[in-house]
């Protein structure tokens, strides 16, 4: 049996119908620049995730920079923020002058540690002479929520904006003492990728960010435009971020089977919980699942720790079982990051994360037996 780490196609021919007609829809307009299609894309993804507006930009990692560029962040300037995490998190900061600041992991959840990040806070004048630390950006990893209270404590403590890096955990809900809250709905922004493995993917790219603030999102639209408002006028220094209305079209259309497919990533992850209950294999804590959020974890991946990964994984592979390293190296071990500073063991959670975990398929439309066959392969590996 082959089983990939996700099939695409499995999710499209359902759709295809549908999504055909509104790209036809686009063709026919001749209108691929912003316009209605993504207003209204913008405005469904905004009741959905419980914010005043949203913000349709070309990739996740753009919507990182811009909502970086609209808060102020440039040179002089440190975000904290997690060393286990995709690139984009700390190359958007480096790419407008910023300092990354990086704080360890909860070993559980893979999600910034509050009481790391403050104490990276409170050492950065130290580490980073000259540098102010302005903004926290924690990461809702692999489709769950940081622990977002006690992390908007600690930039409330030391007066920071916070940026919600949710590319992978957009309808991922938090509960707080103030109540259920989606990711990206807390902070001063939230941050969405639409790449095609993402629970909602587009095309191509695609991203989006979220704010309450009425100000703040006029900004970011204009930066998501050149600087641009009203046109040919331009007040600020911005780029070219915008999404186009071919994706948010297709994206649209997605958006309404989100909660379906969140709800069947859930079942899978609970089924291979069954399956490796007992094992070497350590299953992926779901936090907040006996909470009242509904999308206590959403598994835009489901992740495993296993001994000797790098062998499982090569026995995995040679069984026709797709699965990857996320991530193999920590950002603090990037050789571009090189002239921060940091060294191997600085953030030792983060490290052994990085050798011990592996992802594993999870997508809706797994069958049961092939969620079997992944893990009698995975066990089988693990015992070699």
């Amino acid at each position: 049996m082959t089983v990939p780490l996700l099939d695409l196609r499995a999710q499209y021919l359902p759709l295809r119908e549908e999504i055909r007609a509104v790209m036809d829809e686009v063709c026919d307009a001749q209108a691929f620049i912003l316009g209605p299609k993504v207003t209204a894309f913008e405005a469904h993804v905004a009741a959905y995730c419980g914010v005043r507006e949203t913000i349709g930009v070309s990739s996740g990692t753009d919507a990182l920079l811009v909502a970086l560029m609209a808060l102020g962040i440039g040179p002089g300037d440190g975000v904290v923020t997690s060393p286990f995490s995709f690139f984009a998190t700390a190359g958007s900061i480096v790419r407008l002058g910023a300092v990354p600041i990086f704080a360890d992991i909860d070993p559980v959840t893979y999600n910034l540690d509050p009481e790391q990040a403050h104490r990276a806070i409170k050492a950065a004048s130290s580490r980073f002479p000259g540098i102010k630390v302005k903004a926290l950006m924690p990461v809702h990893l692999f489709g769950q929520a940081a622990d977002m209270d006690a992390l908007m404590s600690v930039a409330e403590a030391f007066g920071l904006r916070v940026i919600e890096d949710a590319c992978q955990s957009i309808g991922a809900e938090y509960p707080g003492q103030a109540g259920v809250w989606k990711t990206g709905a807390i902070g001063d922004a939230g941050c969405y990728s639409f790449f095609p493995s993402k629970n909602l993917g587009c095309f191509g790219d695609g991203g989006m960010v979220s704010v309450q603030d009425a100000a703040l999102g006029s900004r970011i639209r204009e930066l998501r435009n050149h600087g641009m408002e009203p046109k040919y006028y331009h007040r600020h220094i911005g780029g070219n971020f915008r999404i186009d209305a071919l994706q948010a079209a297709i994206l649209d259309i997605k958006l309404r089977y989100l909660e379906d497919w969140h709800a069947g990533r859930r079942t899978n992850a609970a089924r291979y919980d069954q399956l490796l209950a007992g094992t070497a294999v350590q299953t992926p804590a779901a936090m907040y699942r006996d909470s009242k959020a509904k999308n206590f974890h959403i598994y835009n991946q489901y992740v495993v720790r296993v001994p000797q990964r790098d062998r499982v994984r090569q026995a995995l592979t040679a069984a026709g079982v797709g699965c990857e390293v996320y991530y193999p190296v920590p950002l603090h071990q990037q050789e571009c990051f090189q002239d921060l500073g940091y060294k191997t063991g600085d953030f030792p959670e983060s490290e052994k994360a990085a050798a011990e975990v592996l992802a594993l398929p999870v997508y809706p439309e797994l069958t049961e037996a092939m969620q079997v066959y992944v893990a009698e392969q995975l066990i089988q590996a693990v015992g070699i």
